[in-house]
Order: C-alpha cells, then sequence, then structure tokens
C-alpha cells in the first residue's frame, strides 16, 4: 500500500511539474508573440508554415530567389529589402508556438492518470489542448489574412484561454500545502467581483491590441524617424486605453486589499503581494511607451505582465469558489474574512 502510494505521489508530481513547464512555454508564447508585434514582424515570413518557401529561414538575401518581391511583394508590408531579423523573430515565435503544442499534448496525455481519481484534470487539459490547436490554426490565419487586426485579437484570446485551462489544470491536480478555508457566502460577491476584474482587465488587453495597429498606421505614416510624434498622432482608442487603465488600476487596488484581509491564509496573501509588484510594473511599462516613444522592449514586457496578472485573478477566483478545487482540501472556518 504504501509504494502504491510513494508510486501515485510521484506520478502526480511528475504531472504538476510538466503542467508547470507547460504554462511556462506557453507564457514565452505570448512573450514572443509580444516581441513580434513590437518590432513589428508579423510578417517576417510572409507564408505559412514554410518562411519564403523554405523550412529553414533564409539568413541572407543570396538565399532568396531574384523575384522575392514580386513574389512576396503584396505581404511584405512595406518591406522593400529582406530584413533576417524580422524574419528569425517571426520564425523563432512559430517555432515556440509548435513547442508549446507539444507540451499541451504530452500533459493532456499525462492527464489519462486523472480519469479515474479526478476526470476535471483530464477535461482541463483536453480544453487546452483543442484551445492551442485552434490557436495554432488562427496563427495561419494571421498571416493568410495579412496581419487582420481582428485576427491578432482572437489569437491573443485564445492564448489567454489557453493559459487560464492549464492554471485550471495545474492548481486542480496540485492545491497549495496550506488548506483553504471553506469558501462561505460572504465571499461570494468578492468571487464575481474577482471575474468581472478578470474580464476587465482581459478586454483592456484586446484593446491594446487595437492601439498597437493603430500605431502601426501611424509608423506608415510619419515614418520612423518622427518617433516623437507617434503617440500625439494616436486616435482615440489610445486615449480610451490610457484612461480605462485608471479603473482597472482601482479594481485592482480593491481586490489587494480585499485578498490581504482574508485571514489564515498566506497562500491567497502572497497572490496579493504579486498582484501589487506586477500591477505597479505594468503602470511603469506604460509610462515607458508612453512618454518615452515607444521602444520596442517594452511591449512585449507590458503584454506579458499583463497576462501574468490575469492568471493571478484566475488562480485567486479558482481558490474562492467553492467546488473548482477538490472539497477535500478545504477546512471549515466561519469567520473567514476580516470585519
Amino acid at each position: 500500500m504504501t509504494n502504491s502510494h510513494n508510486l501515485t505521489d510521484k506520478s502526480g508530481q511528475r504531472f504538476r511539474s510538466l503542467a508547470l513547464l507547460t504554462i511556462v512555454i506557453v507564457y514565452l508564447v505570448v512573450l514572443a508573440g509580444g516581441v513580434v508585434r513590437g518590432t513589428g514582424s508579423g510578417m517576417g515570413c510572409p507564408d505559412w508554415p514554410k518562411c519564403f518557401g523554405r523550412w529553414i529561414p533564409p539568413t541572407e538575401l543570396s538565399q532568396l530567389p531574384p523575384n522575392y518581391q514580386q513574389i512576396y511583394g503584396a505581404k511584405l508590408k512595406g518591406e522593400i529589402e529582406f530584413n533576417a531579423v524580422k524574419t528569425w523573430i517571426e520564425y523563432v515565435n512559430r517555432l515556440l508556438g509548435v513547442l508549446s503544442g507539444f507540451f499541451v499534448f504530452a500533459t493532456l496525455i499525462a492527464s489519462l492518470s486523472y480519469l479515474k481519481k479526478d476526470k476535471v484534470v483530464f477535461w482541463g487539459s483536453l480544453a487546452a489542448f483543442i484551445l492551442i490547436g485552434l490557436n495554432g490554426w488562427l496563427g495561419s490565419r494571421v498571416v493568410a489574412t495579412e496581419l487582420a487586426q481582428y485576427m491578432i485579437t482572437l489569437h491573443l484570446l485564445l492564448a489567454v484561454l489557453v493559459v487560464l485551462a492549464l492554471l485550471f489544470v495545474f492548481i486542480r491536480s496540485n492545491p497549495p500545502k496550506e488548506k483553504f478555508s471553506q469558501p462561505i457566502k460572504s465571499t461570494q460577491p468578492f468571487s464575481w467581483f474577482l471575474l468581472v476584474t478578470m474580464v476587465l482587465t482581459t478586454g483592456q488587453v484586446l484593446m491594446g491590441t487595437v492601439v498597437r495597429e493603430t500605431l502601426d498606421e501611424v509608423i506608415k505614416e510619419v515614418g520612423y524617424t518622427q518617433r516623437a510624434n507617434w503617440i500625439s498622432s494616436l486616435d482615440w482608442h489610445f486615449y480610451v486605453h490610457r484612461s480605462f487603465s485608471l479603473v482597472v488600476l482601482a479594481l485592482h487596488i480593491a481586490i489587494i486589499y480585499r485578498l490581504r484581509h482574508i485571514r489564515q491564509n498566506q497562500w491567497l496573501h502572497n497572490v496579493a503581494n504579486w498582484l501589487l509588484v506586477l500591477v505597479i510594473a505594468e503602470i511603469l511599462t506604460g509610462v515607458v511607451m508612453a512618454y518615452l516613444e515607444v521602444p520596442a522592449v517594452a511591449q512585449p514586457i507590458h503584454l506579458l505582465l499583463a497576462i501574468i496578472i490575469v492568471g493571478l485573478q484566475f488562480l485567486a477566483w479558482l481558490a474562492l469558489t467553492p467546488g473548482l478545487i477538490p472539497a477535500k482540501q478545504y477546512t471549515e472556518q466561519p469567520n473567514l474574512l476580516k470585519v
């Protein structure tokens, strides 16, 4: 019995390690996507799944056919000359996407061991696999539609859903060692508040993709030599995005305060602390982009921080919503919140 129990624990530990690694890789894909957008490398590979008709992208102009501009000109988004840096940025993004697909599939296979003890882990893993497969297909449509804004937005939204599905699988199979206090009715309004904030934060992230698209249009008009005029040339989308960030900040202040006042739950206190750090960092990267001529390095960091924040909101919501974490992990404590 003891040996069997140990084997089960080792199997569960391997699954949780795999799920965590998969989450990290998906976050790296999000970061790579931000680098692609920030550097304008979305059409660095004008075809899909190959890149300039090759499985290994070219590194210099001599590797391309003499008439490559005629073949791919309409899709190169104004790039008159071949740009190896942008090509490889986009290609690395694709490779990370493929790698994440393999890891999500491995997580799904590993989750089969949970079919008898907790089927929800398997269904969550299956959802992540379906979502990442659909997102891979959407990536090809992004190229086919030559970076259509609605495709880019859907592509990012599905990436967020993949992250949430994997976080659910991880926390469901690996509840914190610290036992949660039993959620009671007084926590339900706060649970809904967390959910609404998560939806609004995700909407703010998606609005950021629209702002980036607008910025791309501005760059086409004024050129890279006029970086100082980029922000002032943006339309109303930028001002809505900037103003709504104050609403999102206020919501996070309320969440952080409430999480830090939940009794006997250091795990949720740690979530609150990380939210505080990341929200401050998110604001700073936004300020850097707005007032320091949109440095390319700031955008992917800004995007990654936002997706991590959404993930932390989701973890807190899971912890405070009855039934989402196995009931055996809870202990009865009627006075959960400080008065």
